[in-house]
C-alpha cells in the first residue's frame, strides 16, 4: 500500500484553514448517518473535535516515519477500546472524514485527494484493528479502579490514590486516562505520581480546573470506597531515554507527577543517576508534596530538589522552575525532563535551547510544536 503524502499533506493544506468546520461537519454528518456511534462519545463534544484535530495533524507530519506513526497509532488503537470501537467503526468515520474535508475544501478539491485519504486511511484503519485485537488478547479495554486515598493537599490539588481491580502494567513516567460516575464517557489524561509497585496501586495529582468536569469530581465528590474507570496507559516519559549520569527535571505545579515516578524508579536502580529537581509553584503555598519528597530525597540519596516560587514578588529569589536552574549554576549537561502547563513546557524548552541543550536531550511529553492534552 503506497500512501501518496504529497497529495496528502497538500490537500491537508485546503482544509487546515477551516479546521473547527471540518470537525463539526465530521461529527454532524456521523451522528446523523450513524445515530447507534453517538453513544460512544460523551455529552459535549467541544475537547472531542480537538482531539480529532490533533491526532489528524499527528497522521499528517508523521507520514514519512512508518515506525513512529505505527506505534502512535497502535497506542490509540489500545486507548480507544475503552470506548467501545469496534472494527466495522472505522468505515464509517473514514467516510465521514472524507466527505467533511472534501466539503470544506473552499472548491478546490481534487479526485486524486479523495484517492490518496482512502489509501491513507485503510492503512489507518488496518494498524489500529490489528494493534486492538493485539491488545485484546491479554489486557482489558479499561480497569475499575477503587479510591484508597484522597488527601486534599491545598485549596485547588488532591492526591488520590487508587487501587485497580487487575494488575496495571505501566511504566514510571506514563499516564492514564481516567473516568469519573458522575460524568459518564467522559475521560481525563493524569500522570501517574509513582513507579510500579507490588501492591499495585497509582497515585495521581489533580488540580482542580475552574469548570472542569472531571478534576472537580475527583477534587469536591470523590471519597475513600468510590470507583473510578482507568484506560489503559500510554505515555513516553520514561527514563529509557535518558542516556547521561546527570539528569535535570523541571516541574511546573502537578507537572511533578510524572518526574516525581522517574525519581522513585531511579532510586532502585544499580548506578542510580544524580538528579536535580526543580519544582515551580506560583505560591509558596502551591509547594502540596513537600513531605514526600523529603522521603524521596532520604532514599535516593543522589537527589537535589530545589522548590522555585513565581507569583509571590515578596518572596526572594521571585523564580520559575528553569529561572532556579539558572540562579544555582546548575550546568544542564545531561538529559533534562520537563513536564508541567503546555505554556510552561514551550518557554521551558526554548530557554533550555538557548542555553545550548541539544534538541534531543530535552525530554517532554509532548513536542513544544504541538498542543499538550488538556486536563479538567
Amino acid at each position: 500500500m503506497t500512501i501518496d503524502i504529497a497529495l496528502i499533506r497538500h490537500s491537508w493544506l485546503l482544509v487546515a484553514p477551516a479546521a473547527e468546520k471540518v470537525t463539526m461537519h465530521f461529527y454532524g454528518k456521523l451522528f446523523s448517518e450513524y445515530p447507534h456511534i453517538r453513544e460512544l462519545f460523551p455529552p459535549a463534544m467541544d475537547l472531542q473535535r480537538d482531539r480529532l484535530l490533533r491526532a489528524l495533524t499527528q497522521v499528517v507530519l508523521g507520514l514519512e516515519d512508518g515506525e513512529a506513526l505505527g506505534g502512535y497509532l497502535g497506542a490509540l488503537a489500545r486507548d480507544h477500546r475503552k470506548y467501545g470501537v469496534r472494527p466495522e467503526h472505522y468505515p464509517a468515520v473514514g467516510q465521514c472524514l472524507l466527505a467533511a474535508m472534501r466539503a470544506n475544501a473552499g472548491g478546490a478539491w481534487l479526485p486524486a485527494y479523495d484517492e490518496a485519504w482512502a489509501t491513507a486511511y485503510r492503512y489507518i484503519a488496518e494498524v489500529m484493528i490489528q494493534a486492538a485485537e493485539e491488545d485484546a488478547a491479554h489486557a482489558p479495554p479499561l480497569w475499575t479502579g477503587t479510591v484508597v486515598s484522597h488527601e486534599v493537599r491545598t485549596s485547588d490539588i488532591v492526591v488520590i490514590g487508587v487501587e485497580p481491580d487487575r494488575p496495571y502494567p505501566f511504566r514510571a513516567g506514563q499516564y492514564a486516562t481516567l473516568q469519573s460516575a458522575h460524568w459518564p464517557r467522559v475521560w481525563r489524561p493524569y500522570s501517574i505520581a509513582n513507579a510500579p509497585r507490588h501492591d499495585n496501586r497509582l497515585s495521581f495529582h489533580v488540580r482542580a480546573v475552574p469548570g472542569g468536569w472531571v478534576s472537580t469530581a475527583l477534587m469536591r465528590h470523590t471519597r475513600v470506597g468510590d470507583s473510578l474507570l482507568l484506560g489503559p496507559p500510554r505515555g513516553s516519559l520514561v527514563l529509557d531515554r535518558a542516556r547521561t549520569p546527570h539528569l535535570v527535571f523541571l516541574a511546573g505545579g502537578t507537572g511533578l507527577a510524572p518526574l516525581k515516578a522517574l525519581v522513585e524508579e531511579s532510586a532502585w536502580m544499580p548506578e542510580r543517576p544524580s538528579i536535580d529537581l526543580f519544582h515551580g509553584v506560583r505560591h509558596s503555598g502551591d509547594a502540596y508534596d513537600v513531605q514526600d519528597l523529603r522521603r524521596l530525597r532520604a532514599q535516593h540519596k543522589r537527589l537535589r530538589i530545589i522548590q522555585a516560587v513565581s507569583g509571590e514578588p515578596e518572596h526572594w529569589p521571585c523564580h520559575t522552575a528553569v529561572d532556579a536552574l539558572e540562579y544555582h549554576r546548575v550546568t544542564p549537561d545531561g538529559d533534562v525532563f520537563v513536564c508541567g502547563s503546555e505554556e510552561m513546557v514551550r518557554e521551558t524548552t526554548a530557554r533550555l535551547r538557548a542555553m545550548g541543550v541539544p534538541a534531543d536531550r530535552v525530554h517532554t511529553e509532548f513536542s513544544p510544536e504541538r498542543p499538550s492534552f488538556v486536563r479538567s
